[in-house]
């Protein structure tokens, strides 16, 4: 997998949300994995993006804000 300027696809953002470089190359150019839309939370995700994420992609995002990583 790798980013592109569409971002990741859907399908492979548990994968992404597991693996610590993913999430941290969002935070550091500050853009959303999905969209790319700049301003990412600590999961590296825009704040849209966010609130769409499924019960299992929100429990892995969810580690990355309470400071626990992938």
């Amino acid at each position: 997998m790798r980013l592109n300027p569409e971002g990741i696809p859907r399908d492979q953002l548990r994968y992404a949300l597991s693996q610590r470089r993913f999430v941290m190359t969002a935070r550091r150019i500050d853009a959303c994995l999905l969209c790319r839309n700049p301003r990412v939370n600590e999961s590296g995700l825009c704040e849209v993006c966010y609130a769409l994420l499924t019960d299992e992609e929100l429990r892995l995002a969810s580690r990355w804000l309470s400071g626990e990583g992938p």
